[in-house]
């Protein structure tokens, strides 16, 4: 069997609350998905590359699994003892320690001949965990809930993690984007530095934002009036970008090193995504101290 295009959730800023849908955790690891054919077991990326020498333990256990053929799809985590994600991980994991890498299943495609995509995703998950169970150790399942976004989302939230995936119970497994996938991502507040701000007619203002002296990415500036005024005279006329930023943001007014963002963005993201500026302080100057004439 060949790889198939995975179903790809579309990011919503709030989740579906009817009962017409079920949800699960986001993990957050690697999109992977398992084929099982008469040529054994192997692990392919969500863009078809095949990883199955890094994920070795995983493809020996689907091997282990009662099926004579299969396709599942999944995320390839590195779990901590309580198991939760740990994406940080992954890379060494991957490298040194692959026995310590689990793979949560969250649908399946195909099963000993038959083509399930058309199957309701409610259907698809029961015959996945008749396949999977018990779920434990390196072989996992994604439990659900079906209704309740805004309880789940809440909960998702307290613990911390990445975010949800919303599915439609009824629907078929589409490849691509879809809007009968949802994925909500949780929020995080945070401190970064404000190196300029970008401005174009008819956009808010964006603030280009660094942490560790690495770019971040940007924020929409949504402060007072008389906040926006106080950035705006920290602006260094003349000054050049600072290295290491993309050049489509070489053009930006660049303001005096010393700021602090206070920055609302969505959680588990590489860069800054729908980030809102909401409070920024400076450093106060530094007085030069005169030396003493006392011994």
């Amino acid at each position: 069997m060949r790889f198939i295009k995975p179903q790809e959730p579309i990011l919503v800023l709030e989740p579906p609350v009817s009962d017409d849908w079920l949800h699960e955790i986001k993990f957050d690891g690697f999109r992977t998905q398992l084929i099982l054919d008469w040529a054994g077991a192997r692990a392919f990326t969500r863009t078809g590359i095949d990883w199955s020498k890094r994920y070795w333990p995983i493809v020996a256990a689907v091997e282990k699994l009662p099926a004579k053929s299969l396709i599942l799809d999944g995320e390839v985590i590195a779990p901590d003892p309580d198991g939760r994600p740990k994406f940080h991980r992954m890379h060494s994991r991957m490298a040194w320690n692959a026995e310590l890498l689990a793979f949560v299943a969250f649908d399946i495609l195909h099963l000993d001949g038959w083509d399930l995509r058309s199957l309701p995703a409610l259907e698809r998950k029961a015959m996945l965990w008749d396949l999977v169970k018990p779920a434990e150790g390196i072989i996992q399942y994604s439990q659900h809930v079906v209704g309740g976004g805004a309880e789940f989302y809440a909960a998702v939230d307290k613990m911390g993690l990445e975010g949800m995936v919303s599915k439609r119970r009824g629907s078929p497994y589409h490849s691509g984007p879809s809007d009968i996938w949802v994925k909500t991502k949780c929020w995080e507040i945070g401190d970064f530095e404000l190196l300029g701000i970008r401005r174009e007619p008819g956009k808010p203002p964006q603030g280009i934002m660094a942490r560790g002296g690495k770019y971040a990415g940007s924020a929409t500036v949504a402060l007072t009036r008389e906040m926006r005024e106080r950035l705006w005279e920290r602006v260094r006329k003349g000054r050049t970008p600072p290295p290491g930023l993309p050049k489509a943001i070489s053009k930006a007014e660049w303001l005096k090193p010393g700021i602090t963002a206070r920055v609302r963005y969505l959680r588990g993201e590489p860069k800054l995504r729908h980030a809102t500026v909401q409070d920024f302080s400076e450093e106060p100057d530094k007085v030069r101290r005169q030396p003493s004439n006392k011994r």
